[in-house]
């Protein structure tokens, strides 16, 4: 997979997408809204099981309870997390659906650096051009698709 100014090139298309309202940058922070560039990698596919069937055969349900720890200061810190979580964070199990599937990068993990930015997902926009805040969003049915081609361990090149 290839960020381009278009979208991203992956399996011999292209794929429209929205970025992070802070554009592309090299010095990611918490909170910028940047997508950060680097070379990422695909390392696990979340779905709703009460909302769509699984998009690959290792893909993971989210259930409900699931939440990523966005607090800096949380030993949790850009992770997977189970309610109750006393440190910030963001629910997996949305009402819209932007997360009924997500694809999770590695970008700061496993091992986060405090600050420096959390959760870089690939997960379904809510409308085209509608920026993120840091995250690659796609309309729903190419998401699901690329979910589908995607395995463990699929790069993720971002430029900037």
């Amino acid at each position: 997979m290839v960020l381009t100014p278009m979208g991203v090139r992956f399996a011999g298309r292209l794929w429209p997408c929205s970025i992070g309202r802070g554009g592309v940058r090299g010095d990611k922070r918490e909170g910028d809204g940047a997508t950060p560039a680097g070379v990422h990698r695909i390392v696990a596919t979340l779905y709703r099981p009460d909302r769509v069937a699984p998009p690959a055969p290792w893909a993971r349900p989210i259930r409900p309870g699931d939440l990523w720890s966005d607090d800096e200061r949380d030993v949790a810190y850009n992770t997977l997390v189970r309610a109750p979580h006393a440190h910030s964070h963001e629910t997996m199990r949305r009402a819209d659906a932007l997360y009924d599937i997500v694809l999770l990068t590695d970008w700061n993990w496993p091992e986060a650096t405090p600050g420096r930015g959390s959760a870089i997902f690939l997960h379904q926009w809510r409308r085209p051009g509608y920026p993120t805040e840091g995250c690659i969003a796609f309309r729903r049915d190419h998401l699901r698709a690329v979910a589908a081609l995607a395995v463990p361990g699929t790069v993720l090149a971002v430029g900037g």
